[in-house]
């Protein structure tokens, strides 16, 4: 009996919501807004900037660097870290202070979902968190149904612009691509995030060079020289904001409708540059 009791509690210490927790990553501190616990969010890292109530939240940190002693005085119910972003180490040390850390998966479309699922269990705000999870079900389904097997544009994506930078395949903002009918052309190298030469990109050719920087970024600009891609050939150069195409959270969404839209332009314009 007395067994059978020393389980019962310990399951209902571990179904207690968590009042008080602790964001390792400016996402998962979104992902837990749009959950419905923001309000249990009682630290964060730098660049947690959405929704605007996150910055007023106090920091503890940046995606590397975190201040333990902090950490450890706020006595979290449970520190949220993100996997792959935040280092091994980091949760390694956090569990050795006796800190229960949950490590939340965002690194494909499928994951979003879930993890706001995971986030509102452990907060107890399923009630807000199931229904944002399965309308960002419904959203991606609804996008790679209606674009998906479009003709498919080539597309750059031009993550920083001195030095030229771009992702693999493995990353969330290829997927984006994917679902709105379009290709990567750099997909298939190895780094997450690698570095490209300029003339690896005129090689490649696009139909669609996509960049998250500004529009008088001379990284941006350049491509105007070189009119025998076809990007540049046909006007499809475009910018779409970071914070809705890169970051692993429910805003995917709506960076994903402008992603197709942004396609089905370059689509259209392919076709009567040809």
């Amino acid at each position: 009996m007395m067994l059978l009791l020393n389980l019962l509690f310990v399951a209902t210490v571990q179904a207690a919501p968590a009042k008080q927790v602790v964001s390792l990553a400016p996402n998962l501190t979104e992902i837990a807004f749009a959950a419905g616990a923001g309000s249990r969010i009682v630290a964060t890292v730098e660049f947690s900037d959405y929704p605007e109530a996150a910055k007023k939240i106090p920091r503890i940190g940046d995606a590397f660097r975190f201040d333990y002693e902090r950490i450890l005085a706020l006595q979290p119910d449970a520190v949220l870290a993100w996997e792959p972003g935040t280092p091994a180490e980091v949760v390694e040390r956090l569990r050795a202070l006796k800190l229960r850390v949950v490590t939340i998966r965002t690194q494909h479309l499928q994951d979003i979902a879930v993890a706001v699922r995971e986030i509102g269990r452990i907060a107890g705000t399923e009630s807000v968190a199931n229904p944002v999870a399965d309308d960002f079900e419904r959203g991606i389904g609804r996008l790679r149904a209606e674009y998906g097997r479009r003709e498919i544009v080539d597309v750059f994506l031009q993550i920083n612009d001195q030095p030229l930078y771009t992702v693999n395949g493995r990353q969330i903002m290829s997927e984006l691509v994917e679902i709105c009918g379009g290709r990567n052309v750099f997909g298939a190298l190895n780094d997450l995030a690698p570095q490209v030469g300029v003339e690896a990109v005129i090689a490649a050719n696009p139909g669609a060079i996509i960049s998250t920087g500004s529009a008088d970024s001379p990284g941006y600009t350049q491509w105007q020289r070189w009119r025998q891609m076809r990007a540049v050939s046909a006007g499809n150069l475009f910018l779409l904001p970071p914070e809705e195409i890169a970051r692993s959270t429910p805003r995917l969404v709506a960076g994903g409708e402008k992603m197709c839209r942004t396609l089905q332009t370059a689509r259209e314009r392919l076709s009567r540059s040809n």
